[in-house]
């Protein structure tokens, strides 16, 4: 049920509330050009400045929208272990596919405690959960061991959301988990990477403006066709360095609003681009062929 291209999408604002028409739009936009699953409420749909019930309610509405063409995978993690848990219940009787977990901010806990806080929203639920590793934002990393004890524990834990850039953890994984274990990349610049050494996709924030292309490297490497996928990696690499030059979200949205996508708009503490990377955009998007006329 879950591979290919999940799109970790944004939550669009409109005069700083969440705009309900507009993210089933971009819902739509996203299954019409090949997404395979979609993630509301992720880092890239903001989901710290969200209250719960605005969480709850893109949730609500993404299930919705979307009626079963895709997976929907919710993103329900906390550094609050009971908040997790009941944002999970939400998800799933929401209707939710699956449920994105990640690894609890700030608290920096030890691997027992990952371990503990992680069986206990799985316990919680029957729906798949899938682990989401980003230390970068965490300052914590899921440990290969902690991961593959989960796996053992807890059936409903079938997989991980990579984004520790270390692709030897991922292979370390892969072989501690076995075959059945789902590895998605977390990182779009390492997709392809990831793919080769048994990815069964990538969870992405690129994906918001470019879901057809990213699709067609996933689509294209399963097929054999791995020059063609590395013919898609190597254009899109540009746009992907852009799409991070300030904090993620802030570039993606920035870009969405630059090609009539939705608003730029978000919350504090994240803010609008600096010009100059505003600027540095804009030429990834040209070069791409995304924005059209003469740069000034």
């Amino acid at each position: 049920m879950f591979r290919g291209s999940i799109v970790a999408i944004v939550t669009p604002f409109k005069n700083g509330l969440v705009d309900i028409p507009k993210f089933k739009e971009l819902i739509e936009f996203q299954i019409k050009n090949g997404t395979q699953g979609i993630v509301p409420c992720g880092t890239t749909g903001e989901s710290p400045t969200l209250t719960h019930e605005e969480h709850n309610c893109v949730v609500e509405t993404c299930v919705a929208t979307v009626k079963k063409r895709v997976p929907v995978i919710a993103g329900t993690g906390s550094n609050s272990t009971a908040e997790a848990v009941a944002l999970t219940r939400h998800a799933a009787k929401a209707g939710a596919d699956g449920a994105l977990v990640v690894t609890p901010y700030y608290n920096k806990p030890t691997q027992r405690g990952l371990y503990l806080h992680f069986k206990a929203v799985a316990d919680s639920v029957k729906i798949p959960i899938i682990l989401y590793n980003i230390e970068g934002r965490t300052a914590r990393n899921i440990e290969t061991d902690t991961v593959a004890r989960l796996a053992r524990d807890c059936k409903n834990i079938i997989g991980v959301k990579e984004a520790s850039g270390n692709l030897q953890q991922i292979k370390d994984v892969r072989r501690a988990c076995g075959e059945k274990f789902l590895i998605f990349s977390g990182d779009d610049a390492l997709t392809l990477p990831v793919l080769e050494i048994g990815g069964v996709g990538v969870i992405s924030v690129v994906a918001n403006v470019i879901p057809k292309d990213v699709a067609a490297l996933i689509t294209a490497f399963n097929t054999g066709n791995k020059a063609k996928a590395s013919e898609i990696n190597d254009k899109m690499i540009p746009l992907i360095k852009a799409m991070f030059i300030e904090t993620n979200p802030i570039p993606v949205k920035k870009a969405m609003e630059l090609l009539g996508m939705c608003s730029s708009q978000m919350r504090l503490p994240l803010c609008d681009m600096e010009d100059a990377n505003v600027e540095k955009l804009k030429v990834a998007l040209h070069n791409y062929g995304l924005l059209k006329g003469q740069l000034v």
